[in-house]
């Protein structure tokens, strides 16, 4: 049977979860199976997000930026003009899919690679937040906003509510909103092909402009949905709180397979690089390891699981 880095995360996150129920008392149980969920929901959405631009061939790391000004102009409309519930997702979500239609743009014209120009959008993105709101923070939320929903609640023994939580399930539509887009739509055998081979996809005849407004586009509409579920986890909207952000995604998508230089990768990869880096940090969390050695030992499991899959495609291709 031919072992695919599926398979390679399907086992490490099986054994690490084994492991982590033999030796602490509340992995396995469901409250914190719950939490686990519920904590990683916007990780999981902006890595939907990012996978879809990996798959394009091109990487975007100012999804942070795009996140907080979302959110931040979001929380600002609710306090002025009362949007409503449907509201907050229209606002949130087009402006994500307009900043990142700047991107698809600067990528589709401009001879630099894709890193480089998200890297100066990150930067002007940031640095226009923090001119225009000078750096304040916003708490101002309506009741309506702050109401927490949980499906499928259950009460533990103490008499705690918890289930699934608003969060969790819009972590769960956008996987299978990113199936449908890359499993089943036209347009996702495209993205593949563009990510493959851009030239080769223009000569047959492709709309490449459109790829790339479509695959930056949408990593913009998933930012939007992370923001309204980050503000919606914290009740504020800090400028600046998710500065480095996108690196901790970036792996998530790599540990899951997806290749940098675009074309290969899956969605289910995606999902388990996820799952893998969200059970280590609650697996150290629950083992009361330090926070400084929880970035020290997330980072050196990362780069062990990424060079483990590297070699595995060197020695594919017999080098």
């Amino acid at each position: 049977m031919k072992i695919t880095n599926n398979h390679i995360l399907s086992t490490t996150i099986l054994i690490l979860a084994t492991l982590l129920s033999l030796f602490t008392n509340d992995f396995a149980t469901i409250e914190n199976i719950y939490d686990v969920v519920n904590n990683y929901s916007m990780l999981m959405i902006l890595a939907c997000g990012l996978f879809v631009v990996l798959l394009s061939g091109g990487i975007d790391i100012s999804f942070p930026a795009i996140t907080i000004i979302s959110q931040y102009i979001m929380v600002t409309a609710i306090g002025k003009y009362d949007i409503g519930f449907f509201g907050v997702f229209a606002v949130s979500s087009a402006i994500g899919i307009l900043l990142g239609f700047i991107n698809a743009l600067f990528v589709n014209r401009l001879s630099v690679p894709s890193i480089i120009i998200t890297i100066s959008t990150l930067n002007i993105f940031y640095g226009g937040l923090l001119y225009f709101t000078k750096g304040v923070w916003l708490y101002d939320y309506p009741e309506w906003f702050t109401q927490e929903l949980l499906f499928f609640k259950q009460t533990s023994q103490d008499g705690f509510e918890f289930g699934l939580s608003f969060q969790a399930i819009m972590a769960i539509l956008s996987i299978l909103l990113t199936w449908l887009i890359t499993s089943r739509l036209t347009i996702g055998r495209k993205i593949y092909a563009l990510g493959g081979n851009q030239d080769a996809t223009s000569r047959i005849g492709f709309n490449i402009l459109f790829l790339h407004l479509f695959a930056y586009g949408y990593m913009g509409f998933m930012a939007g949905i992370a923001g309204i579920v980050q503000s919606y986890t914290v009740q504020s909207v800090a400028p600046d709180s998710l500065l480095g952000y996108e690196l901790t995604v970036l792996a998530a998508v790599v540990l899951g397979g997806a290749s940098l230089s675009g074309g290969k990768g899956t969605l289910f990869g995606t999902v388990m690089g996820v799952m893998l880096l969200a059970i280590i940090q609650n697996g150290l969390n629950l083992m009361n390891v330090s926070s400084y050695w929880q970035t020290i030992i997330t980072g050196i499991i990362i780069i062990l699981s990424i060079s483990a899959t590297a070699l595995g495609q060197l020695k594919k291709q017999g080098v």
